[in-house]
């Protein structure tokens, strides 16, 4: 039987190339960033073993999350409330996001399931493997640990504009780790823009099978709507990497 690693970097990786990038720009997007046989794996835990919950706010009202049988319990009215917030709050012009989620730090913390695969994948995350890639393109040498959640952006989700300006919560670098299933078309949306301070998109990441996302933060940005017609849902691991 063959043994396949869960979390391997691809050893093909221009670093200094992808160095040079994230220098000029504070944001890049690191295509392939896995061996192919490990990023299958991980998308096989995110579609088939994880229970996803959601994570929801509207305007002052959150942010909160439910576990997927805390969802599961609600009745059909405290559902359809959640989803009158987050409209509301975005047609009053405030902040606001609604999204799928796995929250693997709390996960691993409160022993949901451990030694699971989120478990695994959070420790890999923590590794030296994956902290020192990111201390050497990034040039941060203070990085000493990542958090993580896996986030799924199904038909009518989406990540209101926001900066994520947590400074004094040792946030440093913001990375997302693309799992998208098949080949993701524009008109899906569910993509990670950057934008200016007269709200014109600078930068926009389209949603990927293994690619990986970095950025210093604070930074203006946005996870675009999910529409309708898409299909399942815009799959990642996402979180800080911080310096405490």
């Amino acid at each position: 039987m063959t043994t396949v690693a869960l979390f391997e970097i691809n050893p093909e990786l221009d670093r200094r190339a992808l160095a040079t990038k994230f220098s000029a720009d504070g944001r890049l997007q690191i295509r392939n960033i896995l061996t192919d046989q490990t990023a299958q794996e991980i998308q096989k835990i995110l579609i088939k073993q994880t229970p996803w919950g959601i994570g929801w706010q509207g305007g002052t009202n959150g942010p909160h999350g439910a576990r997927a049988d805390e969802i599961a319990a609600m009745t059909d009215g405290q559902r359809q409330n959640i989803g009158e917030t987050v409209n509301q709050a975005m047609i009053d012009g405030d902040y606001a996001f609604m999204f799928g989620q796995y929250r693997m730090l709390d996960a691993y913390l409160g022993q949901w399931d451990s030694g699971g695969p989120h478990d695994l994948l959070l420790e890999h995350l923590n590794a030296d493997p994956f902290l020192s890639l990111v201390r050497e393109i990034t040039g941060d040498e203070s990085l000493i640990k990542a958090d993580g959640q896996a986030t799924l952006y199904a038909p009518g989700h989406f990540l209101g504009v926001h900066d994520d300006s947590h400074v004094a919560e040792g946030w440093k670098i913001a990375y997302v780790l693309n799992l998208t299933i098949g080949d993701w078309r524009p008109e899906w949306g569910g993509y990670l823009n950057f934008l200016d301070e007269d709200g014109d998109v600078i930068t926009g990441f389209r949603p990927r099978f293994n690619a990986l996302n970095l950025f210093r933060v604070p930074q203006r940005h946005e996870v675009t709507f999910v529409p309708p017609f898409a299909p399942a849902g815009r799959l990642a691991i996402t979180g800080w990497l911080r310096d405490r």
